[in-house]
């Protein structure tokens, strides 16, 4: 195709055909991470724990899917049910302990997860993650 006087310089466009079977699939082979929960204030502060299972017990038995060893912390402390994570949330649930369960700053019986939402157990303050590859957070 020559370029025309009134389109000289024009930006031209090639498109490859559908049915070209050398279009690679890019996101093929991406795996989509585990949620996630980081540890940003306390004594595990900058730790980081990839979410397994639809099921997820915190507290100071070692045990739990998540051990938060320290006395502010309740055996059973919390669970947190991961069956909703598909449609971006969970949910977490306090199990009678002593000092209770606080999400995004409020104490609660049983909350909504999001990304990003704040949980604090005891002296642990965590980050829950949905979809995120897990990080170690830099402290101090």
């Amino acid at each position: 195709m020559q370029p025309t006087k009134s389109g000289m310089g024009a930006t031209e466009v090639f498109r490859m055909p559908s049915a070209d079977a050398t279009i690679p699939d890019l996101m093929g082979g991406s795996i989509q991470a585990k949620p996630s929960i980081t540890i940003v204030k306390g004594p595990m502060a900058g730790e980081s724990f990839d979410l397994d299972d639809n099921t997820i017990t915190l507290g100071r038995d070692p045990k739990n899917s998540v051990f938060l060893n320290d006395m502010t912390v309740s055996r059973h402390h919390a669970r947190i049910d991961l069956s909703g994570i598909s449609s971006g949330f969970a949910t977490v649930e306090d199990l009678g302990s002593l000092n209770g369960t606080w999400v995004d700053g409020a104490i609660v019986n049983r909350a909504v997860l999001k990304d990003g939402s704040t949980i604090q157990i005891g002296t642990f303050r965590m980050v829950f993650h949905t979809n995120r590859r897990s990080k170690r957070v830099k402290t101090g």
